[in-house]
Formats: structure tokens, C-alpha cells, sequence
């Protein structure tokens, strides 16, 4: 773990590092809402190519706040990023959960392709997250 000295110079040098893997995130999932249309509109029809994107989407959004939200709780003070984390994760699960209930009481043809379509956009960003920290961020950092 760096000194304190060590990572304000770093930050002062770079404000812009807590969201510099976002773009690669997001064009991933760009791509992902793509291919998750096209297969849920082959395989489904128009519900569930909608529901597949709509999942996707759902991640996407989810993940970019919290991204945002604790790059500037982590810009303002460290210590802000466990609040803010936890109560933004509560608030994130409990409008899923609300959101999801509501959908499946409907009885929509796109419910299944909506969840297929979340969890692919977990798997997807959680991997070319994991991927950009181990391959472009560490590269970054050894400089």
C-alpha cells in the first residue's frame, strides 16, 4: 500500500484515474446489448430481443452510478466510499428488486430474457473489469 504522500501525488497528477477504465467498460456492454438483442430477437422474437438489451442495460446503468458515485466519494474523502457504497448497493437491490416484481406481474414474454440479459451483463463487466485492472491498469501503474 503506497504512503499517503505517494498517492496525493499520484491523484494530484491524475484526477481523471478512478474513471479511466469506464469507456472500456462500456464499450464492451455496448457490444454485449448488441449481441443480446440480436440473439433475443432470433430466438424469442421482439420481447425477448427487448428484455435481452433491457437486462443488459440494467447492469450497465447500475454499475456506471456506483462507478461515479464512489470515484467522487473516493475524490472528496476515502472514508466516504463504505457509506456511500453501502447505501447506494441497498438502494440499487431494493429498486431492482421493487422494478423486477413489477415486471413479472405483468406477465411480459421479456422477463427471462431481461434476467439472461442482467446476468450477462455481470459476467461482462465483471470480466473486462478484471482484465483491464490485471492487464492495462497494472501496465499503468509500473510506470
Amino acid at each position: 500500500m503506497a504512503e499517503p504522500g505517494v498517492r496525493a501525488a499520484r491523484t494530484a497528477d491524475d484526477r481523471r484515474w478512478r474513471l479511466r477504465h469506464l469507456p472500456v467498460l462500456l464499450l464492451a456492454s455496448a457490444v454485449l446489448g448488441g449481441v443480446a438483442g440480436l440473439v433475443g430477437g432470433v430466438t424469442g422474437g421482439a420481447d425477448a430481443a427487448l428484455g435481452a438489451a433491457a437486462g443488459v442495460a440494467v447492469t450497465v446503468v447500475s454499475y456506471t452510478l456506483t462507478t461515479v458515485v464512489l470515484a467522487w466519494a473516493d475524490a472528496i474523502n476515502p472514508q466516504l466510499v463504505l457509506p456511500f457504497g453501502l447505501g447506494l448497493y441497498a438502494a440499487k437491490f431494493t429498486l431492482l428488486g421493487v422494478v423486477m416484481v413489477a415486471v413479472a406481474s405483468t406477465g411480459w414474454d421479456g422477463l427471462i430474457p431481461l434476467c439472461i440479459g442482467i446476468a450477462a451483463g455481470v459476467v461482462v463487466w465483471t470480466g473486462v473489469h478484471i482484465w483491464w485492472l490485471t492487464r492495462v491498469h497494472s501496465r499503468d501503474s509500473a510506470r
